[in-house]
């Protein structure tokens, strides 16, 4: 398993060979740095964390900035560890860049949804609504009956509700890469990818 984090910019479309257009999500991924090494040995797994956008010092704790400037390493915002990452040939301070990738390679992105506050349940679930006729003038985003009263007497635990949406983490996978742009640390995937605009996500190769 390989991966890099990244900043989700937007979405565009360009033109495959082919001539078909193909909407992608245009990722600024990385540079990243190797901020910590685990291995089996002494934390139990193997994984390394990753550090990504340099801030300035008054954005950070003091002892935050000791354990950087005690690495030699820049003062960075993200931090986030990729288990089972190949660590045999890196090192702290080593930078991780988006050149991992090729055009085609099959990647999972996982990042927070967009969150949309309280909702009801036509939006969150997609429930039809009821109907307007008959003098049901208020029913028509109205949930329905929540269960019958003699038995059970109790609504049932996981009951489809209005209720806070989005906001959480989420992993699609299977995106194709479509383009990637080094010198820009830039990243083109198909298809939509979960988060906001500016929202930092996890890229994953697992080949």
């Amino acid at each position: 398993m390989k991966g890099i984090l990244g900043r989700k910019i937007g979405m565009t479309s360009i033109f495959g060979e082919d001539g078909v257009m193909v909407n992608c999500t245009l990722i600024e991924a990385g540079p990243c740095y190797v901020t910590a090494i685990k291995n089996t040995e002494i934390d139990g797994y193997n994984a390394i964390q990753l550090g990504m956008t340099e801030v300035k010092e008054k954005k950070l704790a003091k002892p935050q900035i000791a354990n950087y400037k005690r690495k030699n390493l820049p003062l960075l915002k993200y931090l986030k560890e990729i288990r089972d990452f190949d660590s045999s040939d890196l090192k702290i301070g080593d930078a991780i860049t988006v050149d991992m990738f090729k055009a085609g390679d099959i990647v999972k992105v996982s990042g927070v949804s967009k969150g949309k506050g309280f909702q009801g349940v036509v939006k969150r679930h997609g429930f039809g609504g009821g109907s307007v006729t008959h003098g049901q003038s208020d029913r028509l985003r109205a949930p329905g009956s929540i269960g019958a009263s003699s038995f059970p007497s109790r609504v049932f635990k996981g009951q489809r509700m209005a209720g806070r949406t989005g906001g959480n983490r989420v992993t699609v996978r299977n995106f194709k890469v479509v383009k990637v742009i080094p010198e820009s640390n830039l990243l083109l995937v198909k298809g939509a990818v979960p988060g906001a605009n500016s929202a930092i996500v996890e890229i994953y190769k697992s080949n």
